[in-house]
């Protein structure tokens, strides 16, 4: 799915490695800091304004992010069964609260992870947003090394990941078999959110300045989502893969 998002490209730096002890995205409060949704249901494949705060622990409006490559706070919002992915930049109002238009296009019940910096520090809160409907969950595609987004062909070359291990995560993006060229985006070449199958813990990578090659490491044995964004021609375009991590 083409998903007109930028990915924040400076959250915790180019070419950084994501420890096992810096997993987030499992809480709707971390270190004070609490993600209070306006809203908790949506009619499926309607558009509606979800609006947000971001509490302090007096329950207070936090005003104040980071800039973070040109943005300051950056949505993602995926199905339990990771068949639905987007990556939004709301807008913060006067009152300090975010608004964002959105639309759950299928049934279901949603992870919304808001990932930010306040004083120097990434924060990643989520909550469930319920898209109400008959649910028809879909397994988890099994692993590939090539994917298609917007015409293009995505490669993914072939890495043995461990828990607690470096792994290089390393794409190649083509067009009629010729090597896309790839535009700078928020200072990079793409840009890679992984989540876990189960609890949708967030891990949020980055690659080399010039290239779409990223180091991660995944915190336990499992599969993790791979959803992979890069610009070419003024569009963005999102290519997902799963990633199996061996005991």
């Amino acid at each position: 799915m083409d998903t007109e998002a930028k990915q924040t490209a400076g959250m915790h730096g180019h070419g950084m490695v994501m420890q096992a002890d810096t997993v987030q995205g499992l809480a709707v409060s971390a270190d004070g800091f609490t993600l209070a949704l306006g809203r908790r249901m949506a009619t499926p494949g309607r558009q509606f304004q979800l609006t947000f705060r971001i509490l302090d622990e007096r329950g207070r409006t936090v005003r104040d992010f980071d800039v973070k490559h040109t943005k300051r706070l950056h949505l993602v919002v995926v199905r339990r069964d990771m068949i639905d992915f987007q990556h939004l930049h709301p807008t913060q109002v006067v009152d300090g609260s975010w608004a964002t238009p959105l639309t759950l296009h299928e049934a279901g019940s949603y992870r919304v992870f808001a990932d930010f910096s306040t004083s120097g520090r990434p924060y990643v809160l989520a909550d469930d947003l319920l898209a109400d409907g008959t649910v028809t969950w879909q397994a988890l595609p099994a692993p590939t090394g090539a994917a298609e987004a917007g015409g293009f062909r995505i490669g993914l070359a072939e890495t043995t990941a461990r828990p607690g291990e470096e792994s290089q995560l390393e794409f190649a993006v083509t067009r009629d078999g010729r090597p896309a060229q790839l535009q700078d985006y928020l200072g990079a070449k793409g840009h890679l959110v992984a989540l876990r199958q189960g609890d949708l813990a967030y891990l949020h990578v980055h690659p080399d300045a010039d290239s779409l090659k990223f180091m991660a490491t995944f915190p336990t044995a499992g599969a993790y989502r791979l959803f992979l964004q890069f610009k070419v021609d003024g569009s963005v375009h999102t290519a997902a893969f799963t990633q199996e991590v061996s005991p």
